[in-house]
């Protein structure tokens, strides 16, 4: 029963990163008939749906203190809604395998977070030069010598990529700050943060997502999977693994969607990578697995982490 019990974990963390790679695609394929808006208020919406009947299974409850209520509002915007309209809208210029990869910088910006503004832990000289060697990622990816297209957007997508993860690292950050000894289910915050996300995106795309759609099959299929997976099942399959494995452990599932969201790219909307891509990308994996003090350059470090 316990090689079968870690088996389905084993499962649940590869599925969690093959999806989260594979969501930069759907989001791809969704703008051909949405507006970014309009694919992050179905993204939203079927996440929430999702997460809903898989509370609803398990018989979590809802919230109960205004505190709580209060934390999980303010998330909804900085975890869900700012992030998911900022990939959206970057991904009309950047090309999706791009995007995963510059979603891989969500630890190093969850570090330099914790650690400068929530002071959670103190960074240690590891994670410190993890920051800094994924931010050298970041600009070899973004290639300024190239210069830029124009009508391409410029370097404002790439901006808009990094203040997405930025919004994940705080977000996260503030969860372990103020959200960690509540007492509800990872299903039930997820739900609940992803629920009001689905009614401010209902409230705002009228103001800032009105346009033409066009529900072509790919369109429906690409924002079903976006949600119902993406962000549905994908973060009850997370919560599973952290469960089981802790969140250092579960939190490697990053090494596994940028290759997931490259690959598919390239295969199936043909996209082309250059020289620096690549290379940048390596560069930001080496600074998550610093960032994430999975490899130790100076020896021990006695800094203390800060308790939560």
């Amino acid at each position: 029963m316990k090689r079968s019990s870690d088996a389905w974990v084993a499962t649940q963390f590869t599925l969690a990163g093959v999806v989260w790679g594979a969501s930069f695609l759907f989001i791809a394929l969704a703008l051909e008939g949405l507006s970014p808006a309009q694919v992050a208020t179905g993204r939203t919406l079927f996440g929430a749906i999702t997460l809903g009947l898989i509370a609803l299974v398990t018989r979590d409850r809802l919230p109960r203190s205004k505190a709580v209520w209060a934390h999980l509002t303010l998330l909804s915007v900085t975890f869900a809604v700012i992030p998911y309209l900022l990939f959206s809208w970057a991904q009309q210029f950047v090309a999706s395998g791009v995007a995963s990869i510059f979603n891989a910088t969500t630890p190093i910006m969850t570090a330099l977070i914790a650690g400068l503004a929530f002071r959670i832990e103190s960074l240690t000289r590891e994670q410190r030069l993890g920051i800094a060697v994924g931010l050298v990622g970041v600009v070899v990816i973004i290639g300024p010598w190239q210069g830029f297209e124009p009508g391409a957007g410029g370097i404002v997508p790439y901006l808009a990529l990094l203040g997405a993860t930025a919004c994940y690292g705080f977000s996260l950050s503030y969860m372990r700050r103020f959200l960690g000894d509540t007492g509800l289910s990872a299903i039930m915050i997820s739900f609940v943060m992803i629920g009001l996300a689905a009614v401010w995106m209902l409230l705002l795309t009228p103001l800032i997502g009105a346009g033409p759609v066009q529900l072509t099959p790919t369109v429906v299929i690409a924002i079903v999977l976006l949600g119902a997976l993406g962000t549905g099942l994908a973060y009850a399959w997370n919560q599973n693994v952290i469960r089981a494995w802790g969140p250092t452990r579960a939190a490697t599932v990053t090494y596994i969607s940028p290759p997931v969201g490259v690959l598919l790219g390239v295969l199936i909307l043909g996209e082309t990578l250059v020289w620096n891509e690549p290379v940048g990308a390596a560069l930001v994996i080496l600074g998550v697995l610093l960032a994430q003090r999975r490899v130790r350059l100076f020896g021990r470090d006695r800094r203390r982490t800060l308790p939560d």
